[in-house]
């Protein structure tokens, strides 16, 4: 699998400018990493009761992704199946977290665990089948191994 040290968070306050600048189109678009993408997913669903990811993140990608100049389409952009398995795999993780540990060390955690790391959908799927177009536009479930399961 790919091997990359994650660039951990500092603080909750990073975290958090993280995912309030996701939502309000405010970061800067070298500031959208992997990392970031998982520690605005974290902390849209332990902070932000008003948000539903499954339902809202799309939405707020795209929205962000446009802010910055980018598309949105069959090749490039929102990604439905990448960011859909990444909000079941942080649920996962945080059902067996201590939900009392600060924000930015859920978050690194996160990012040190099988659930943050960039290839972990690559455990589920196969590349053919992640990168299609079927996968960006819509949820395809994996090939490989089985579909995460969380609690709801």
């Amino acid at each position: 699998m790919i091997d990359h040290a994650p660039r951990l968070f500092a603080n909750d306050d990073a975290v958090r400018r993280i995912g309030e600048g996701l939502v309000a189109c405010a970061l800067a678009r070298p500031d959208w990493t992997h990392e970031a993408h998982v520690a605005a997913c974290l902390y849209l669903i332990v902070e932000r009761p008003d948000v539903q990811p499954e339902r809202d993140l799309p939405a707020i990608i795209r929205r962000f992704n446009e802010s910055v100049g980018g598309v949105n389409d069959e090749t490039q952009g929102y990604h439905e199946t990448i960011t859909q398995f990444y909000i079941r795999a942080v649920r996962v993780f945080l059902a067996r977290t201590d939900p009392a540990l600060p924000l930015a060390a859920k978050v690194n955690a996160l990012l040190l665990a099988d659930e943050g790391s960039r290839d972990w959908p690559l455990r589920f799927y196969t590349p053919e089948r992640l990168f299609s177009v079927e996968a960006r536009l819509g949820w395809v479930e994996p090939d490989l191994a089985p579909s995460l399961s969380y609690p709801r």
